[in-house]
Parts: structure tokens; C-alpha cells; sequence
């Protein structure tokens, strides 16, 4: 760490003492956020690339202070996380609750489309606005687990306010923002409510182990989706996977350093 950016997390800790850091720069997007796991710095990190909100794959911030002006959204990540505890902990973090994480995708909240409709009056009940189970895929196939969760809500006369969608584009060229907002179309097309974008970057699954773009392939990606992101009405917020590199190489800080896609984000 270089002498500028220990005085700045020296700075930090002693503004978070006094109150809690600066509010995001009055030019930073209302919809812009971004998901983050406990580390040295998260707060700092949230407060410098002006998040506007931000969660933790959990019901509470996990440790995490929230900046001042940056909104904490609780979840409920799986069928484990269904207990009056953790309803009660979201209810008291935040106005907004996000559904279950990957339900379609074994090693994540991985369940039927028939439990997590079981499930829903618990959520439903801490009265907070909620978010559909957010799937890995898929979100606009007919059939698919979310449309059969859609379906099976509406059939039990459940409360859904908003599609969460996770995306990762194995595409680093240039076309990957067009394919990303084709993407959210057709799910919003589909459901006809607001699109939470909840996680998203570019990724190449398709192989044994994850393939990631350069440098400047996800910077200019930042770039260009954030763009379009801002300027699409039916997207209300969308959240950059993740805040730090201990968490993912696509991450924005490495401790309190914003590296190139960090930077074009905090632009945003």
C-alpha cells in the first residue's frame, strides 16, 4: 500500500469513527451497487466507488458498516436461511429482501421450484418488498425454473415485486453489453416487472475452470453496460460481482486500490 492510500484508510477509519464516511458523489448512479464480502477496507471500498447500495448473500451486512447514504438490501440465501432469526435480522437491515441465491444450481441455494414456493409465506412476511429467487440461468425460458416459480406464485396468489438476474458473458467482445441487454429484455418482456441486475460480469464458465478477459476487455465492459444499465427503465439497480479481489479476480479493489474496472465503476 503507498503512502496516499494508507492515509487514506487512516482517513477512513477516522471518519467512520466520527459518524460514518462521505455519501456518494451526487453524480453517481441511484441504481448502481455492488455485492461484497467481509474484508479489511469493504467499507471504505463501498464508499469510494459510490455504491448506492449493496448486500451480502445475507441477512445482515456481516460486519460490514454501511457508508453514509449506501443502502444495505438483506437476502435469504437458501431453505437453511428460512428461520425466524434471520427473517427477523433482514427485517430490521433493510426495506427490501432478496429471494433465494441460485436455487437452480447445485452447490448454491439448490431446491425445487415446489420448496421455495413452500417457502415464500415466510418471506413474504417480514412485509418488506421482495425479490424472485434469483436463478443462474435461464431466467427467460419458458418452462425454466423461474417460470415455473413465476407460475406457481401467481397460482398461489404470492407477492413478487421484482426479477433479480444474475449474467456472466463468455463473450469478451465487444457484443457482450448487447447480449447482456437482450438478456434482460426478454426476462422483462416475459414477467413484466422491475429487473434487479444482481450480479454480473464477464465470465467464461463453459470450460473446466472459469476463463477470464483482460484488463481492458472488463474495463471497457464496465464502461459500456453501466451505460446501458443506466439508461434502461425497467432495470432499477444492478450490482457489479464483486467489490474485492479476495472475493473474484473480476473484483473492483484490491484492498482500498481500485484497479481499472474498479476506477470506470466509481465513474459511473
Amino acid at each position: 500500500m503507498n503512502h496516499l492510500r494508507k492515509v487514506f484508510a487512516v482517513a477512513a477509519v477516522v471518519l467512520l469513527t466520527l459518524g460514518g464516511l462521505a455519501a456518494p458523489a451526487a453524480g453517481a448512479s441511484a441504481k448502481k451497487g455492488v455485492s461484497a464480502n467481509p474484508f479489511a477496507g469493504a467499507t471504505a471500498d463501498l464508499a469510494d466507488v459510490g455504491a448506492r447500495w449493496f448486500y451480502t448473500w445475507a441477512a445482515d451486512p456481516q460486519g460490514i458498516a454501511k457508508p453514509a447514504g449506501t443502502e444495505f438490501v438483506p437476502m435469504i440465501w437458501g431453505r437453511g436461511s428460512v428461520t425466524q432469526d434471520q427473517l427477523d435480522r433482514a427485517k430490521a437491515a433493510g426495506s427490501t429482501l432478496l429471494g433465494f441465491n441460485e436455487p437452480d444450481l447445485a452447490g448454491q441455494a439448490s431446491m425445487p421450484v415446489e420448496t421455495a414456493l413452500d417457502l415464500w409465506p415466510r418471506l413474504q412476511s417480514t412485509g418488506l418488498r421482495l425479490g424472485a429467487p434469483a436463478v443462474a440461468f435461464g431466467g427467460d425460458v419458458a418452462g425454466g425454473w423461474l417460470d415455473r416459480f413465476m407460475s406457481g406464485a401467481a397460482a398461489r396468489g404470492y407477492r413478487v415485486d421484482f426479477i433479480p438476474l444474475h449474467w456472466y458473458g463468455g463473450d469478451f467482445s465487444t457484443a457482450a453489453t448487447g447480449q447482456l441487454q437482450g438478456y434482460l429484455q426478454r426476462v422483462h418482456d416475459r414477467y413484466h416487472l422491475p429487473v434487479w441486475l444482481t450480479e454480473y460480469a464477464l465470465i467464461d464458465f463453459s470450460g473446466s475452470t472459469p476463463r477470464y478477459p483482460s484488463a481492458a476487455q472488463q474495463t471497457d465492459f464496465v464502461k459500456k453496460s453501466t451505460a446501458m444499465l443506466n439508461g434502461t427503465s425497467y432495470v432499477e439497480r444492478y450490482a457489479w460481482f464483486s467489490l474485492s479481489t479476495s472475493t473474484t479476480p473480476t473484483g473492483l479493489y484490491s484492498g482500498t486500490t481500485p484497479n481499472a474496472s474498479g476506477a470506470a465503476y466509481r465513474a459511473t
